[in-house]
């Protein structure tokens, strides 16, 4: 075990990136002083189909197909002792998903997790990282998505109670590439990910969806950055959130970049909330940055508020009990997004998990 080096540039929380971040709960992740331990827990739960390759290598043999000024993935890109690469040949289509695990760990000693998806040209597949247990985790991931590729990538943050875990998840888009993500966190103390996407050609397009839900004296922050940087590309953005409990603290800032070359484009970036107690705060904060008139369309909208009333007086008046009715508005609220997981086994394990947690926070 070690020390993170310290000669990075330490977040102060005055900054643009982490003015929102309580920096003090990041357990050492940003400042240099976490314990790194010797771990490197994702692997395949299972054995891989023909066409797909996992793999470690070392550090040094691994180039970074992005940049960065993000003080943490800085840290991981300099001292993870390897990267895992999952790799999917070309004209390859996976029937199945591409199930990625992390081992049981502890909150005592950081890992710090840098992983590379490749797709070759025309590949397809859908890949699930589950997260779960405990975890004091730093991770960088690329994902390199060639032309006529198509990816769906499923995140789920299952952590318990004391997890913190850090994230960037940066995909690099060429022509005619298509990319999903869905993003589902509902555990941890504190969850901080940094959904990014890079178009470098044309034709491509880019969905982020994403689910939140904070209890009391969470914070979970998702921070978006879509760069158009040719023309022609498509971006949608769908987020929602609900936060119940005293101290449950949600963060979602949206920026989008469309550059003067990218002519054609056509984005769209949503964030909904749903307040369900007093005590919880939701910060929303969408952005556009546009540098040419000449595009398809370019829009945003944000809204937070309490559950409607109409809609539980309606369900009660059916002799449903006031906590039911409350469950299968926030399972109604969520289900757009959780359904395109695609996998009943994984949608009815979120949904029990989010009954819990609103059975806990009393709403």
């Amino acid at each position: 075990m070690s020390l993170l080096t310290t000669n990075y540039l330490t977040p102060t929380g005055r900054e643009e990136a982490w003015r929102f971040t309580p920096l003090k709960r990041l357990k050492g992740l940003h400042d240099g002083s976490a314990i790194i331990g010797g771990r490197a827990s994702l692997a395949p739960k299972s054995a891989l189909p023909i066409g797909v390759t996992f793999q470690r290598l070392a550090r040094e043999l691994i180039s970074s197909q992005s940049a960065t000024d993000d003080v943490i993935i800085e840290r991981i890109r300099g001292q993870a002792i390897d990267c895992a690469v999952l790799s999917i040949a070309a004209n390859t289509e996976v029937a199945q998903p591409i199930y990625l695990k992390r081992a049981m760990g502890d909150t005592d000693t950081a890992e710090l997790s840098r992983v590379q998806i490749r797709l070759a040209e025309h590949a397809r597949a859908t890949v699930i990282f589950e997260n779960n247990g405990d975890a004091l985790l730093a991770e960088d991931v690329e994902i390199i998505l060639s032309p006529g590729s198509n990816l769906k990538f499923i995140t789920l943050q299952e952590w318990n109670a004391t997890s913190v875990h850090t994230a960037r998840h940066h995909a690099i888009i060429d022509k005619d590439a298509v990319f999903k993500s869905v993003t589902v966190t509902v555990g941890g103390d504190l969850v901080r990910i940094l959904p990014t996407v890079e178009f470098i050609g044309s034709g491509s397009s880019a969905e982020l969806l994403g689910v939140y839900f904070a209890t009391t004296g969470q914070f979970f922050e998702h921070r978006m950055h879509i760069d158009h940087l040719v023309p022609n590309a498509k971006s949608r953005v769908d987020y929602k959130g609900a936060l119940a409990g005293k101290g449950a603290h949600t963060v979602w800032i949206g920026d989008v970049f469309i550059r003067a070359a990218a002519a054609g484009t056509d984005t769209y970036e949503l964030n909904r909330n749903l307040l369900l107690t007093d005590g919880a705060r939701a910060d929303s904060v969408p952005n556009l940055e546009i540098e040419t008139g000449e595009i398809v369309g370019a829009g945003h909208a944000s809204t937070t508020g309490r559950f409607d009333d109409e809609q539980l007086f309606y369900l009660m008046s059916r002799g449903i009990t006031l906590a039911d009715a409350r469950r299968l508005v926030v399972r109604g609220f969520f289900n757009e997004i959780i359904s395109e997981i695609g996998s009943e086994e994984i949608q009815d394990r979120l949904m029990s998990r989010i009954d819990s947690e609103l059975a806990k926070a009393g709403s």
